[in-house]
Formats: structure tokens, C-alpha cells, sequence
């Protein structure tokens, strides 16, 4: 099954008009956080979200507005409390960037299982329909991986009947080792899909920039014909285990465009050779 296309909304400027054109053209995912937009993005997906009942929304703790970070128990609480009351509901809420908490791996853990604790009790009373933690660089550098995180959520819940249902990472040409791991079916995409949760891709196009960094001959190889924009969705919808692919895209005509090549992924020898050119340099 292909992954699916969800709007991103980190930093898109107008969260609310982008959100419109994504549901218009069919969105059923929509992503977010407290800090997104200035602090703005929650209260802009109000009202859409009021209008679109049937579309999934997650969101995270971790950061607020003024860019302080913490996943301390009552900072969780707090967030998660205020989330609910802007958005009206969360069907999943991320650990935003945990790798951030502590240099520690050991009190990293706990600081995960304290929070894990707070929203295990959010999803047990339904408020939230689950968790899961958004990390630029946990899994790769070794900060935590997906069976330690079960197994914290595990603890969290008291026992194997968790409410731990995602884990987003940054996925794209230039973070491209979660692909090359899946690949070989190790990684966190790999051990995510084996213990039922859901992966989520983050920054597809590094945060706009990697279009400008890709050669003629770099997206010729990918998908003959296309052009960057296309050829980074061609290439992530191949990686093995990926659910979601999150971009924050705010024109119908580049949301058309990238759905339709996530739904089009290139073969997988030729994935492999395009990460064997890279890996070449």
C-alpha cells in the first residue's frame, strides 16, 4: 500500500488557507504543533477542523511558542490540556523532538516514560486517541529506538495494551538513511510497521531546499521526465514501511502534483541505485 499525502503545517504562513486546499483536494491527515505559525497555527485550524470532522489531526508537546522546550510531566499535561481546548480533539499527539531533553540516554528515558505516563492517561480517559513521538535526529543518533520506545509505553500503560500510535521522522534524499535501513528491513520504519505503528515522514523536500540541490542528472535518474518537486515524492513513496508523508504544501496545484507522484514510486532497484549513486558522492 502507498503512503498516503498529509499536510504538514510547519512553516506554512497562512495554516488555515493551506489546510482548505488540502482538504478540498481529498486530505484526511493534517499536522501539527503548538509552536507552528508564530504560536498561530492551532487557533488558524480551529475552524477548519470544526468544519471537516472526519479528518484525522495529530499534534505535539515539547515546545512552546516562545521556542522553551520540555517533556516534563506537568509541561506535557499543561500543553496537551491547551491543545484540546484550541483544536477541540487530537487523534494523536507527538512527543515533539524528546532527543532535545536531556544529554543523558538513560534520563532521556525517563524523561519519555513521565510523558508517556500523562498521555497514556489522556488516551485512557479518550481525550486523545494516542501518542507517538516527532524526532529529527532520535533514531539516528541512537537516542532511543521504536522497541525501546514500546517498551516505555508499555511500562507507561502498565501493561502491553499501550496507546504508543506513531513515530515521525525527517525522510528525503538528504536524511535518507531511515530508506536505505528500511531497505534492508532494519531501522525504525521497518520496526515500526512490525509493532503496528504507524511512520510518518517529515521535511520530504528538507524544508524546501533540497529541489535546489538536485542536478538534472539526479532527478533523471529518479524519474525520467519529472522535475525536483516530483522526483523527492517519486523517491520517499518508495521507502518500505512509510505510511504517511507529511509536506507543507499550501497551492492546490503543487499538492496535486506531489499526491500524484507519491501515488507513482519508482521501482525499488531503482531506488537503490539512486542511493548508491548518493552514497558514492
Amino acid at each position: 500500500m502507498n503512503a498516503v499525502l498529509g499536510l504538514g503545517t510547519y512553516r506554512v504562513r497562512a495554516v488555515g488557507a493551506a489546510a482548505r486546499t488540502a482538504l478540498s483536494a481529498g486530505a484526511s491527515l493534517l499536522d501539527t504543533a503548538p509552536n507552528y505559525a508564530h504560536g498561530h497555527a492551532h487557533r488558524d485550524l480551529a475552524a477548519v477542523l470544526a468544519e471537516y470532522p472526519g479528518v484525522r489531526v495529530s499534534t505535539k508537546t515539547g515546545f512552546d511558542p516562545r521556542g522553551h522546550h520540555s517533556i516534563a510531566a506537568e509541561f506535557v499535561r499543561s500543553q496537551t490540556e491547551q491543545s484540546l481546548a484550541v483544536l477541540g480533539r487530537a487523534d494523536l499527539v507527538f512527543v515533539h523532538n524528546p532527543e532535545r531533553s536531556d544529554h543523558g540516554r538513560r534520563q532521556l528515558h525517563r524523561n519519555l516514560l513521565a510523558a508517556f505516563a500523562v498521555l497514556e492517561e489522556f488516551a485512557h480517559a479518550g481525550r486523545i486517541g494516542g501518542y507517538g513521538v516527532a524526532t529529527w535526529s532520535g533514531f539516528t543518533s541512537q537516542a532511543f529506538t521504536v522497541a525501546e520506545l514500546v517498551g516505555l509505553a508499555c511500562v507507561a500503560a502498565g501493561s502491553r495494551n499501550h496507546h504508543l500510535g506513531g513515530v515521525q521522522m525527517p525522510v528525503s534524499l538528504v536524511m535518507a538513511e531511515p530508506v536505505t535501513q528500511a531497505l534492508a528491513g532494519t531501522g525504525p520504519l521497518s520496526d515500526a510497521r512490525e509493532a503496528g505503528i504507524t511512520s510518518f515522514a517529515s521535511a520530504p523536500l528538507h524544508g524546501g531546499e533540497l529541489p535546489a540541490l538536485m542536478t538534472p542528472e539526479l532527478v533523471n535518474l529518479i524519474q525520467p521526465g519529472s522535475d525536483p518537486h516530483a522526483a523527492a515524492f517519486h523517491l520517499v513513496g518508495a521507502c518500505p514501511g512509510l505510511d504517511v508523508v507529511l509536506a507543507s504544501i499550501s497551492s492546490r496545484a503543487h499538492w496535486d502534483a506531489a499526491a500524484t507522484a507519491l501515488a507513482r514510486p519508482i521501482p525499488r532497484d531503482r531506488l537503490r541505485k539512486v542511493l548508491d549513486v548518493l552514497s558514492a558522492g
